[in-house]
């Protein structure tokens, strides 16, 4: 399926100045028709520089995001979601409540496949906090690679 400029003229950001939003609230995700619906691929999406702010502290905190899905009838427009990510840099959430609420939002505007996150976190007070969650069991025959974002080691 192909995507028709009635899809295209419904986006609010490609295309057209947007300014990042003040908090995942309003932040707007969009989705565009799935290119290729009844083939099962996976899309990646890798945010190497996420940032949000302790709720306690106001500290900044960072993480090493990367969100693979498998499409169903949507696939999420990019810009869209970089703004969605960007949202979180004034937002005041423990990392748990911050990967979490980006994939189950995601599973919201898209109703993928199947979607996993894996939020890898950046040690403060010396301990790091890595946070994954998946909508269940991969499907058969699909290649997903892992994600290969190492273990805390003075990451970098």
């Amino acid at each position: 399926m192909t995507t028709s400029q009635n899809d295209l003229d419904a986006l609010s950001q490609l295309g057209k100045h947007a300014v990042p939003p003040d908090s995942p609230e309003k932040a707007t995700l969009e989705r565009v028709p799935s290119p290729h619906r009844g083939r099962q691929y996976v899309v990646r999406f890798t945010a190497p520089e996420f940032t949000s702010l302790c709720p306690v502290t106001g500290q900044p905190d960072f993480a090493h995001i990367v969100i693979d899905y498998i499409p169903n009838e949507w696939i999420v427009e990019s810009k869209s979601l970089k703004l969605y990510l960007t949202s979180f840099r004034n937002h005041g959430a423990f990392h748990e409540d911050c990967s979490v609420t980006i994939a189950t939002k995601l599973v919201e505007v898209l109703s993928p496949v199947w979607l996993r996150i894996g939020a890898y976190w950046y040690p403060r007070g010396g301990i790091p906090i890595d946070v994954f969650w998946q909508t269940g069991a991969p499907p058969e025959n699909v290649w997903i690679p892992a994600q290969d974002v190492p273990g805390y080691r003075g990451r970098g």
